[in-house]
């Protein structure tokens, strides 16, 4: 069995790649989307259904463990076995799961409807990426950072959808996002055919645009995917902190209402989306280790300071800490994508999957933690994750002749 991770599509579909690269974009947006509208609408699950911190915490175990856990078997299995068509049986899945929400009215039904839209992602996320990097034409950066800035959008634009449609409306309106999700099942069909096109018409070896990070050993290359799973998961994990609580935090301790809760988060995710992109136009000119350092040391001052300001000043600096945490992003996982070339789906599925998996566990025991000590003890905890990225100075570090040490 040839490994299909490392080639690329001939030079006749390449023609193509732009197409392809936006078609798995916009799809991305709208997976993100469905993903992001659970904790958006947390504020109004607790009020109509009496919901404790806890069990919101638990809701986004399960959303994140759903959409975890499968992830690298996924990545895995496509790596060896080609499914050009199972990012349609993701957005299936997601679809149902929009469904089972917006007629779900008991706490069990809540947990079966996220469960269905984290497996959807598991499936959707790692084929994706890989469908970026085929679609790349070599600027792996900036194809990864463009296929990200899809789902940030799609993080970003759910607040607005929900003040915009469903608190107006009811619970049932989230149905609307089913023509979204026809609209992505049109898409995957186009990346679907495109992709089996290829399969079938024989590879050439992508691995040419891989920069060559060798001579890393065995060893370094475990303890780099290490360091960078940990910077992922303390921007994950800082990131499912805010988007899950900030809000409880701002309307408990400075009376915002749930409209004013609901765009301070936007804010937020907003400036995620703008940053992946900014993130690897940096890469491409001064490297990924440099974006990297800059955005898990540059965001610590910023995030430890959240809690000592009133609502505008905390706003502001989620907003900074949000932007700089996710200029890593793409350099981060490009680069664990090139410490292990041949297994591009795995990887990717690994780090989507380890972290989601991980802050959704971290963001339950906030939750519980929440109940007890209260929301302003969970935003202490919060605004002291960054400093998770110190890891970064573990790296193999990189000496004038190109070659690492460790």
């Amino acid at each position: 069995m040839i490994s299909q991770s490392t080639y690329l599509p001939k030079s006749h579909e390449i023609n193509h790649q732009y197409n392809i690269l936006g078609a798995i974009t916009i799809a991305h947006f709208i997976n993100d989307m469905m993903q992001a509208i659970i904790p958006a609408i947390y504020p109004q699950l607790e009020r109509t259904y009496h919901l404790s911190l806890s069990q919101i915490g638990v809701i986004t175990l399960c959303a994140q463990l759903s959409a975890s856990v499968f992830q690298p078997v996924v990545g895995w299995l496509t790596d060896k076995y080609p499914q050009p068509f199972s990012q349609l049986t993701a957005m299936a899945l997601s679809s149902c799961g929009i469904i089972v929400l917006a007629y779900a009215n008991t706490y069990f039904q809540i947990i079966i409807a996220v469960m269905c839209i984290g497996i959807g992602a598991s499936i959707f996320h790692p084929e994706s990426s890989r469908v970026a990097n085929l679609a790349s034409g070599g600027r792996l950066n900036m194809a990864q950072a463009i296929f990200q800035l899809g789902g940030y959008a799609g993080l970003a634009c759910a607040p607005l959808l929900v003040v915009m449609v469903i608190l107006p409306n009811g619970q049932q309106s989230v149905l609307w996002l089913l023509l979204l999700t026809f609209l992505g099942k049109i898409l995957l069909l186009y990346v679907g055919l495109w992709r089996r096109r290829i399969l079938q018409s024989g590879f050439q070896k992508a691995n040419r645009h891989m920069e060559d990070i060798r001579p890393l050993n065995r060893k370094q290359v475990r303890r780099s995917i290490v360091v960078l799973l940990l910077l992922i998961f303390s921007k994950y994990f800082y990131s499912a902190g805010i988007s899950n609580y900030f809000q409880f935090y701002a309307i408990g301790n400075f009376g915002a209402t749930e409209e004013q809760a609901q765009m301070y988060l936007f804010y937020f995710l907003l400036s995620t989306a703008i940053a992946t992109l900014i993130g690897a136009l940096v890469a491409d000119r001064w490297g990924k280790i440099f974006v990297i350092r800059l955005s898990v040391l540059g965001s610590i001052p910023f995030a430890v300071m959240v809690p000592y300001g009133d609502i505008t000043t905390a706003v502001v600096l989620i907003t900074v800490v949000g932007f700089l945490i996710s200029l890593s992003f793409s350099p981060i996982l490009v680069y664990a994508q090139q410490l292990m070339p041949n297994k591009i789906g795995m990887v990717s599925g690994l780090f989507y999957g380890v972290a989601m998996g991980m802050s959704g566990i971290g963001t339950a025991i906030l939750g519980s933690l929440a109940d007890v000590k209260g929301i302003d003890y969970i935003q202490n905890i919060i605004s002291l994750l960054p400093l998770l990225g110190l890891v970064v100075f573990l790296f193999p570090q990189r000496t004038k002749d190109g070659f690492y040490i460790a």
